[in-house]
């Protein structure tokens, strides 16, 4: 694959998907969910193919949307993009709600 040509969704982790139909879901119409999943689930390679096709700019301002996001990958995805954790909107919505004791 040439750095112009756009990965196919095929190309990434199989187990992405295990709950969905892959052959629906595109990068232009789904990318909040494709951002939201490689960042929870995916591994290295996915997230390079993400990268590729997003950037980390596109990434880092479809994240700030989600509703959860894993505290892990928040400090990932606010460290590569620069973007204080406090700006995501998981990191707000976990304060408004917190969990009983440590769970």
């Amino acid at each position: 694959m040439s750095k112009t040509e756009k990965p196919k969704i095929s190309d990434l982790s199989k187990y992405l998907f295990w709950d969905c139909d892959q052959s629906k879901i595109t990068w232009e119409k789904d990318a909040s969910f494709l951002v939201e999943r490689i960042l929870q689930r995916g591994m290295l390679e996915d997230w390079k193919l993400l990268k590729q096709v997003y950037g980390v700019e596109k990434i880092a301002k479809v994240a700030t949307q989600l509703r959860s996001i894993d505290p892990v990958s928040l400090s990932f995805i606010s460290f590569i993009s620069g973007i204080p954790e406090q700006a995501f909107r998981c990191y707000t919505e976990r304060q408004l709600n917190p969990t009983p004791w440590n769970s």
